[in-house]
Order: C-alpha cells, then sequence, then structure tokens
C-alpha cells in the first residue's frame, strides 16, 4: 500500500478544526449514547441517518442505494489521499472481512469520497487495490457527495496545507445499515477488534432474520 507524506498543520490551524469539528463530535456522541442504551434483543432501526443516493463505483458503473439492499452494508466516508484515518480504517475492514471468511460475502462494504475532486473512479480503483476486493468505493460530483453525505450527517472540510494544497478533515464512524438500508449502528475508529467482530456478526445475524 503506497504511503503519502503530507505537511503538519500547525497549531492555529488546528485549534480551527477542533472548533469546527465540535458540534459534529457532539452530535456523533449523542448518538453513540443513544445506541448504548437500546435493548441488546436484535438491532432496531434509528431514523434520520441515511437515504437515497445516485454515485458511480471504481468500475465507472452508476450505482443507486437501492443496488446495495438485500445484504447489511458498511458505509464509511474518506478519501484516497488521506495519511492516517482511511487507510488504518480500510486496513482493519480487510482483517475483519478476511477473518469472517465466506461470511463477508454476505455484507456490502462501501467507501464513499468526500474528495470528488481528486478521486475519480480511476483513483478510487487505484487505491482500493491495496485492501480487501470487497469494497467498493463511490464517488461523484460535488453535489451528488454533499447529498449523500447529508443523508447520512457525516462531515467533511476541506483543509488548506502550507505550502499549496489541501486535506480533509471528516467524519471517522462506520455507518451499519441493515438489509433494508436502515441505520442500526456505528462502528469506530480503532475500536478493538473483538468488538468490531462482534459488531460485524451481530449485523450478519440480523441481514439474516430480515
Amino acid at each position: 500500500m503506497s504511503k503519502r507524506t503530507l505537511p503538519v498543520l500547525g497549531k492555529q490551524a488546528t485549534f480551527k478544526i477542533a472548533l469546527a469539528f465540535l458540534p459534529v463530535a457532539l452530535t456523533v456522541a449523542l448518538v453513540v449514547g443513544l445506541l448504548q442504551m437500546r435493548s441488546s434483543n436484535g438491532l432496531p432501526p434509528i431514523g434520520g441517518i441515511g437515504g437515497p443516493f445516485k454515485l458511480v463505483d471504481q468500475r465507472g458503473k452508476t450505482v443507486t442505494d437501492k443496488d446495495y439492499l438485500g445484504k447489511p452494508t458498511l458505509v464509511f466516508f474518506g478519501f484516497t489521499f488521506c495519511p492516517d484515518v482511511c487507510p488504518t480504517t480500510l486496513y482493519e475492514l480487510t482483517t475483519q472481512l478476511k477473518d469472517l471468511g465466506s461470511a463477508a460475502d454476505r455484507l456490502n462494504i462501501l467507501f464513499i469520497t468526500v474528495d470528488p475532486e481528486r478521486d475519480t473512479p480511476e483513483q478510487l480503483a487505484l487505491y482500493l487495490s491495496s485492501f480487501d476486493p470487497r469494497i467498493t468505493g463511490l464517488s461523484g460530483t460535488s453535489a451528488e457527495i454533499a447529498s449523500v453525505m447529508q443523508e447520512y450527517r457525516a462531515f467533511a472540510k476541506k483543509v488548506p496545507l502550507e505550502g499549496g494544497g489541501y486535506t480533509m478533515d471528516h467524519s471517522a464512524s462506520i455507518y451499519m445499515m441493515n438489509a433494508k438500508g436502515q441505520f442500526v449502528g456505528l462502528m469506530n475508529y480503532q475500536e478493538p477488534e473483538t468488538t468490531m467482530r462482534a459488531k460485524l456478526k451481530r449485523l450478519l445475524d440480523d441481514g439474516a432474520t430480515s
């Protein structure tokens, strides 16, 4: 997997990013709190997160949310020039899918770019070749990406870098959707492997009974 080195942001820029991200962090914390209070019997859906979209996958095929109904789906927002969170999360998912074996075929895994300006289908295909082939990359126009991010209450912000160029600050959680396309929970960045595995198995079990 190729690595890209990005300049380190200054303290002032980092502080501004933290302030901008605070409302989103509070919203995610509230969602996580609600999830923790739910009953352990099954995975009841939570309204208000997720919805219709029309995007293009890394093979150049136009797809919609309906193409992924019938299987539980994991949705992760990121970008291919991401220096840390995205490759780490995709590597963790790749490891989990390998350990699940054939059961992983009963999952959809979507990596939706928050940087459509650079993440063309071709770029997504090149980047995702380093990870499990069952992970699908999705891109689209800036308007289409903004729309799907709004549906999922996801966050992303372009951050200029010293010397030119930019990086993206963005949400780091993985959205768990049931086979009907309904939001049922979150997996979080760098969760313990056992916790992530338990959530995946529960999602698969829930999908088998949908």
